[in-house]
């Protein structure tokens, strides 16, 4: 069983040395070299990056990497096993190709555990998140283009948990169907919203709304999968994260 879960980084940084893992510099296009493979070989849109972030490794891979299952994490954000306190503990729970394999074995998708928001749906958490023209365009392009993903973008859109993150592993049969719609999508919605007064943050558009899509696909074409615990690799300022929520709520901030 041949995988590689792409690491995305833009910095060195501590790497799992399992050989299912590939540390992928993401946005290396005029960058200096950090030791990891570039999205910017082959047929790339690693200049994109800084619009479309993780999902410049995603469409590398799917252009050029070959395997039987596909995945990406980020450097700071694995799949584990199991939530611990301690950094170095974290580090051990992330999953190994045995692992790999015997999940994979019964299931072909694997995605984040549900990040739940309890008092709100995606939709509204989105538009209180970011401008909400990407959503729109998103919900415009399903309507008008991809009639049959209506019902369960309106599912998922009124839903109040997601799978986040751009965080998955598939087998390549569904990683290349969903890298095909996804994409084409996303290069519909960069044709028609103007993101010239956009902050360097939400300018990252394309990687927030795609995030919404990948519950979309799942759910349109009833794929079974299994949810997997994701640890994050560095101490996490809970007081701040909250702020930021309910900064959002209240219409006082959009980051």
């Amino acid at each position: 069983m041949n995988i590689k879960i792409m690491v995305a980084a833009h910095k060195p940084y501590w790497m799992p040395e399992d050989s299912v893992y590939l540390p992928i510099h993401v946005g290396k296009e005029g960058k200096a070299d950090i030791g990891y493979q570039g999205d910017n070989t082959g047929d790339n849109i690693s200049k994109k990056n800084p619009n479309y972030c993780e999902l410049t490794a995603i469409y590398w891979a799917w252009k050029n990497l070959d395997a039987d299952y596909i995945g990406l994490v980020h450097y700071r954000r694995y799949f584990t096993k199991k939530e611990v306190r301690s950094v170095e503990g974290k580090r051990k729970q992330v999953l190994s190709s045995k692992d790999w394999e015997s999940i994979l074995k019964k299931m072909p998708v694997v995605v984040p555990g549900k990040r739940k928001y309890y008092v709100e749906s995606n939709r509204s958490h989105y538009i209180h998140a970011h401008h909400a023209e990407g959503l729109e365009e998103l919900e415009r392009i399903i309507h008008e283009q991809y009639p049959e993903y209506v019902p369960a973008m309106e599912k998922v859109m009124n839903r109040t948990w997601a799978h986040m993150f751009n965080m998955f592993v598939m087998d390549k049969k569904h990683y290349d169907a969903y890298c095909e719609w996804m994409f084409a999508i996303l290069a519909e919605i960069e044709k028609n919203v103007d993101i010239s007064t956009y902050s360097a943050y939400e300018a990252r558009i394309y990687g927030f709304v795609s995030e919404l899509m990948l519950d979309i696909w799942l759910e349109k074409n009833q794929l079974a999968y299994v949810e997997q615990n994701v640890s994050f690799m560095e101490k996490q300022n809970w007081l701040k994260k909250g702020g930021k929520f309910l900064a959002r709520k209240i219409g006082l901030c959009r980051a």
